[in-house]
């Protein structure tokens, strides 16, 4: 397990040198490491190192590493973020479970997380995906419809919006790929300015290929699993 903790501190490295790089306190990007199919010794490992923040796309696999860490006092502070897409019938164990949801794409997610939160947790936190790049195939609302949809989200008890978050297509070249992160930085300032009255503060987007470029572009959290916890 050493090597998930020199994993780690490499990127936490990569982090530093990159806010760095563009005038930008490393403190500024948070890291969520993303955990999907590993198991809970090698997320033990990077919780040892002083992560807090872990990412998981697959609803029912996460929920069981969340009940047996919780449990134990080392890792009982984690904090859950859900990154993956969400079908109707896994929003409850969502909403009972993790802390934070990066995936809300449509208004009868939002609607059904807010309805199935336990009252005696604190609000979920939440992100809008956005599909930034109008993939066909990818989750996400589109550009133009954010701004209603955070509007829409905003009224709902038990939430609280926090910003938005992309998971582009890779793109032909460096110059490429920041073009896309801008546009999304650009969308992420408009609701921000729409919505005056919300923080807004988290603008989710770059992994282990692109987190430079996100950075540079404005990302306050990268979502790193390949470089932490290798291959799966």
């Amino acid at each position: 397990m050493e090597i998930l903790a020199q994993h780690y501190q490499e990127v936490c490295d990569r982090i530093t040198r990159a806010a760095q790089a563009c005038g930008r306190e490393p403190s500024s990007v948070r890291l969520l490491a993303v955990s999907k199919t590993f198991g809970v010794d090698a997320i033990r490992t990077v919780a040892a190192c002083g992560q807090v923040d872990f990412g998981e796309n697959y609803i029912q696999e996460g929920v069981d590493k969340i009940q047996q860490l919780r449990a134990e006092s080392a890792t009982a502070g984690l904090v859950w973020h859900c990154i993956g897409p969400i079908q109707s019938n896994k929003t409850r164990l969502v909403a009972e479970h993790f802390d934070w949801v990066h995936s809300i794409d449509r208004l009868k997610i939002a609607q059904r997380l807010s309805e199935q939160r336990p009252a005696h947790l604190p609000p979920l936190q939440v992100c809008l995906q956005v599909n930034i790049d109008g993939g066909e195939t990818k989750s996400g609302v589109m550009p133009n419809e954010a701004l209603a949809l955070a509007r829409a989200v905003v009224a709902l008890p038990r939430l609280t919006l926090r910003g938005l978050m992309t998971i582009p297509d890779p793109a032909a070249n460096e110059a490429a790929m920041l073009a896309v992160h801008q546009r999304t930085a650009v969308l992420w300032r408009e609701l921000q300015s729409g919505l005056p009255d919300q923080a807004l503060d988290v603008l989710s987007m770059g992994m282990t290929a692109d987190l430079e470029l996100a950075i540079q572009a404005g990302s306050t959290l990268v979502r790193v699993g390949t470089a932490i916890f290798g291959r799966r």
